[in-house]
């Protein structure tokens, strides 16, 4: 092959290599269906290191039993407002699922745990449908 030629080729086939990476690495993300419902809050003051951390295993135990749920995230990462102290969401599948978990008895036996231990919250659901 003469040296043009592979030349050109070989600058062809770099082209090829740039456009690829270039390619693969363009964001890209989703919008699924599903609904996330997304709560911050903050604890009362007598509420014990060892009751928030029942009230969170009580959370992912309900998660465990009502169909419909994805997703469990319970570990914040950053909390606004800055006095609240504690955040968690859920995924669902649908908004009729989101809408069950209110009334599911496994949602009332963890509020049993939850509720006295809850100073305030902030809640939010959150969809692309």
């Amino acid at each position: 092959m003469k040296p043009m030629v592979r030349y050109a080729v070989g600058i062809g086939v770099l082209a090829g290599i740039f456009l690829a990476g270039v390619a693969v690495g363009k964001n890209q993300y989703g919008t699924p269906p599903t609904v996330l419902h997304v709560v911050a809050g903050k604890w009362t003051d007598e509420a014990t290191d060892e009751e928030k951390q029942q009230a969170m295993e009580a959370l992912k135990d309900m998660a465990a039993q009502i169909d419909g749920i994805k997703n469990i995230w319970v570990t914040p990462e950053r909390i606004q407002p800055r006095e609240f102290n504690y955040a968690f969401a859920l995924e669902f599948e649908s908004r009729e699922a989101a809408d069950a978990y209110a009334e599911h008895p496994a949602h009332d036996v963890w509020y049993q745990i939850y509720l006295p231990l809850r100073d305030q919250s902030r809640s939010l659901q959150i969809s692309n449908r």
